[in-house]
Parts: structure tokens; C-alpha cells; sequence
């Protein structure tokens, strides 16, 4: 009789569970045609107000996609990838001549090494709504970004809107050469990049399906 009861309650435990309905999460892909970072490298040193400039690095982001669940923002999740050698110095403030020169700095061994690095990820852990209104969400993104094939940790804040074609997103954070295992580039021990990099992006998503949605039936013959 216990065993019987106790099996009893086992069926209508997993009976009651399989009514819960799966989180709504809808599967946005990255446009990289839409979709672009923007690297700002500032200088340093005790004369660089009288040489050096600051240089701006851009390029598309090649791929990734952003699962988000609208009725509970945490648990959506987001993944990009860029391509090292698609990254270029933007003419825009460059000397003439000097953009070739700063590009190929800037893919050689001593920063990003395009060769033996060829993509730049990011990776999300956490997401935090800061505030919604509809569609349009603040949210700060904890993620892992690996550059150099060095990873650390760093948390992005991020502006979201959302609409039936697709998704937007903006936002600026700082990270550290260093921490990557880059040594800013100095000139003649005076003039020097700073260490610290501001970035920022724009991405557009196109809407593809609801993850875990049924499959829709071929009426084809």
C-alpha cells in the first residue's frame, strides 16, 4: 500500500510539472552588415599633447545570436564573435600615410596578432534589467570576453529594443590592453597609447524563431 502511494504521488508530481509551460525565448541573429564596434585608443605620457593622436579602430561583428526571454530578461543569453583582421584604423584624425602603418602595428605579434588570434569573443553569464519600459529595456550584460585567447570577465551595460522584425542594441564599456596581455605601444619612451580602451557598438538582430517552438508542418507534396 506505501509503495503504491508513494508511486502515486511520483506520477502526479511529474504530471503537474509537465504542465508548466517552457520559457518563451525567442532566437535572434546577429546582421553583420548592421552591426559594428568602434575602438577608441586614447594617448598618454608626459608630452602627448604635443605629438601622437587618438586613434579609432572599427569593424563589423561577424557573428553570434541573442536568445532573449522577454517575460524573464535574465535568462537570456548573448554570444558574438569578431574576426581580428576585420578590424581597421578608421582615416578619420590620421595623418596622411600614418593609417597602413598603424593597421599593420596593430595586426602584427605585438597586439592583436591577427595570425595566430584570428576572432575576438564575447560570451554572456548574467543579465540584470536595470529598468524596462515595453520593449525597451537597460540591462547590465556580466559576460567573458577573450581576446589573444585571453579571457576576462567584464560587464557591459546595454541599451535593448525589441520589435516584431528584430532587435537593437547599444553600448560602451572600457577594458585594459594589459589585462590581455597587450603592452600599449610607446614612442621614443615619451608618447604612448593609453592603457585603457573605451568601446562601443551598435547591433541589429533579425528575429528567427522561438527556441523549443514546434516545427512547422511541410503541407507540401
Amino acid at each position: 500500500m506505501q509503495l503504491r502511494i508513494r508511486a502515486a504521488t511520483v506520477i502526479a508530481l511529474i504530471a503537474s510539472s509537465s504542465l508548466v509551460p517552457l520559457a518563451d525565448t525567442v532566437v535572434y541573429r546577429i546582421d553583420p552588415a548592421k552591426s559594428r564596434v568602434t575602438i577608441h585608443v586614447g594617448k598618454a605620457g608626459a608630452f602627448s599633447f604635443m605629438a601622437g593622436h587618438i586613434h579609432e579602430v572599427g569593424g563589423p561583428i561577424q557573428a553570434g545570436s541573442i536568445d532573449v526571454d522577454l517575460d524573464s530578461p535574465s535568462r537570456s543569453h548573448v554570444r558574438l564573435e569578431i574576426t581580428s583582421s576585420g578590424l581597421e584604423v578608421l582615416p578619420v584624425g590620421e595623418p596622411e600615410g600614418d593609417a597602413p602603418k598603424v593597421q599593420e602595428t596593430m595586426q602584427g605579434d605585438k597586439v592583436l596578432d591577427i595570425h595566430r588570434y584570428p576572432t575576438i569573443t564575447y560570451d554572456s553569464t548574467s543579465v540584470t534589467v536595470k529598468s524596462r519600459s515595453g520593449s525597451v529595456l537597460e540591462l547590465s550584460l556580466a559576460g567573458r570576453l577573450t581576446i589573444r585567447d585571453v579571457t576576462q570577465a567584464v560587464t557591459v551595460p546595454v541599451h535593448v529594443e525589441v520589435s516584431d522584425s528584430g532587435l537593437s542594441a547599444k553600448g560602451r564599456f572600457e577594458i585594459k590592453q594589459s589585462a590581455f596581455g597587450i603592452k600599449p605601444i610607446s614612442v621614443g619612451g615619451v608618447v604612448s597609447v593609453k592603457d585603457a580602451l573605451d568601446i562601443d557598438f551598435s547591433i541589429w538582430c533579425t528575429r528567427l524563431q522561438n527556441r523549443g517552438a514546434a516545427p512547422v508542418a511541410d503541407t507540401t507534396t
